[in-house]
Formats: C-alpha cells, structure tokens, sequence
C-alpha cells in the first residue's frame, strides 16, 4: 500500500479546510474580499485534495487488484511409471517452512487450496487475498485409471498446522468465522476452492502462486516447460 496516496491529500485538505473556514469567518465578519479570497482558496485546495485523493484509489487498484505473489516451489524425480517424488517447499514471506518429499502417483500433480478473496474496495486498502493450502494428490488423464488406480493425496493443511500450532487446546477457524459473521463486515467477496495441476515429468520444476482469482502454476525449468508443451499426453 502507498501510504502516501493517503497522507499527502489528507494535509491538503486539512490545509484547504483551514483556510476554508477562515475565508467563512471573515466574509460573516464583514470583510467580503478577504472572505471570497479565503472561502474559494480554501474550496480549491479541499477540491483538489479530493480528486488526488480518487486518482490515488484508483492506482491502487490497478496494483491490489492485480496482485500475486509466489505459494509454493515443486520439484519431481521419477521413481517409476506414473510415479514421482515430490520435493514440495512453501514460500510464504511470513511463515518460511523446510521441504517436504511426497511420493505421488499419476500423470499430473495437483495441488488445492481455500481461498479467501476480499471485495475489490478491501483490496484498495491493502487486503490481497488469502490462502490455505489443502492437498496435494496425483491426477490421472483418463478417467478409467482415475478409478482404478493407485491414488496419492496428502492433507497439507493438518501438516502445517501441526507445525505451526503445535498442542493449542483450541483454534479460531478464520474460514467459518468469515462465512458466519460476513453479514455484519460485509469485506469478504467470496470463499472458494481454487486448484491447479501441471504434468509430472522428471526434473521438472515449478511454482504456485496466488492471485486476486486463485491458484496459478508456472514451469520454471526446461524440464517443466518440456512437459507443459508436450500436449498433456498420458504417460506410458
């Protein structure tokens, strides 16, 4: 956030009111010319501090709104048919973790997450969108394997929080508490599951990240783009 879209027009228009008022107090106070003169220097720079103030909003849109920011690194190893290892390692910038390996079956990972997405007047004051990770699993391309298969899925959420919360008594669910209470602080636009899913391929590496919309995955590597541009053909 620019703070400084706040302050500078909240000065002026401290300042035009001043002299806002000043200008009123003399024109009342039968000195008409200094009255005029005041009132409309005074009107002048309250409008301008207005319309700094609008034009700021609205840069900032453009920026919050279309923010994102990096969730997560993956980086796979073949160990047979159909079947990687995943070095997962979180990015978040509050809360950095050490990587996790994850033994994943099928031809893409996957990976899910809760998302919580503020309305776009939030966002102007610095409320990006939040997120919690959910799973990581495999994904077959066709739906008979999808069935049959071997399948692979782990509760990244549980992992985390064992991590983070360790043995608390109790926990405040941010996600039910939004939902229960969202007509009293009406900020939150929408609370949603967002995926993403990307080919498994050996060496390949990729991030995830977080936009005002969701999850996105991006190949990082040769390896990744490779696989990414090989027309999602089912493994063999």
């Amino acid at each position: 956030m620019i703070w400084w879209w706040w302050i500078l027009p909240a000065a002026a228009a401290l300042i035009g009111l001043v002299l806002l008022v000043r200008g009123l107090r003399a024109l009342f106070g039968g000195r008409a010319v200094r009255g005029v003169a005041g009132a409309a220097l005074g009107g002048g720079v309250l409008w301008l501090a207005s319309l700094a103030t609008l034009f700021g909003l609205n840069l900032q849109t453009y920026d919050r709104l279309t923010y994102e920011r990096p969730v997560a690194s993956l980086e796979l190893r073949r160990l047979g048919p159909q079947y990687y290892e995943i070095e997962l390692t979180p990015l978040s910038q509050d809360r950095p973790a050490a990587a996790t390996l994850y033994p994943v079956h099928g031809d893409d990972w996957r990976i899910d997450a809760q998302v919580l997405k503020w309305k776009p007047w939030a966002n102007v004051l610095g409320l990006d969108s939040q997120y919690r990770l959910e799973r990581l699993s495999g994904r077959y391309r066709t739906v008979e394997q999808e069935l049959t298969a071997e399948r692979s899925a782990y509760d990244l959420a549980a992992i985390e929080e064992n991590a983070r919360n360790g043995a608390l008594p109790y926990k405040v669910e941010a996600w039910d508490a939004i939902r229960r209470y969202r007509r009293y602080i009406d900020a939150a636009d929408t609370l949603y599951g967002s995926a993403a899913y990307m080919p498994m391929a050996e060496g390949a590496r990729y991030e995830v990240w977080i936009t005002q919309s969701g999850l996105i995955a991006r190949p990082v590597n040769e390896a990744a783009r490779a696989a990414s541009a090989g027309g999602w053909t089912v493994a063999d």
